[in-house]
């Protein structure tokens, strides 16, 4: 039988649409789509980068309560409110996924709010970052 983790952090949101911010089976982790507020603070910066650095500290927190982390991330989707903001977002989730480089989904729709700018969702598997990885080139 699996082991089932649901990860809730507190957000009015999760309570509204019944979701958990983080879901672990087995070694499989899936991390909802996170936006870049401060979950102490409640604060969004109005920096596009800004708010890609706090929303790669929720998933980094996130993974870490279910023993995982950012290298363990095998697929991410990456949505960017305004697609003038596209290639600075990227260069900077690119600077994260250095080394890691996960099957990644960019697109450019409307996010919840016109205050968020960038968010991220991610699927990890844990233990990937240990195992034998073969890079092939086409």
């Amino acid at each position: 039988m699996a082991n089932i983790i649901k990860l809730k952090t507190g957000s009015k949101f999760e309570e509204i649409g019944s979701y958990s911010r983080v879901v672990a089976v087995d070694n499989w982790i899936f991390v909802s789509n996170s936006a870049g507020r401060n979950p102490i603070t409640k604060e969004i910066p109005v920096d596009v980068l800004e708010q890609a650095e706090q929303v790669f500290n929720n998933i980094e927190t996130a993974l870490e309560a279910v023993d995982s982390c950012l290298a363990d991330v095998v697929m991410s989707r990456v949505f960017i409110q305004d697609p003038a903001d596209t290639h600075k977002v990227m260069e900077f989730v690119g600077s994260k996924f250095q080394g890691i480089d996960p099957a990644t989904t960019v697109t450019c729709p409307p996010l919840g709010s016109t205050q968020y700018k960038v968010e991220l969702e991610v699927t990890a598997y844990r233990g990937a970052d240990k195992a034998p990885t073969q890079r092939i080139s086409l």
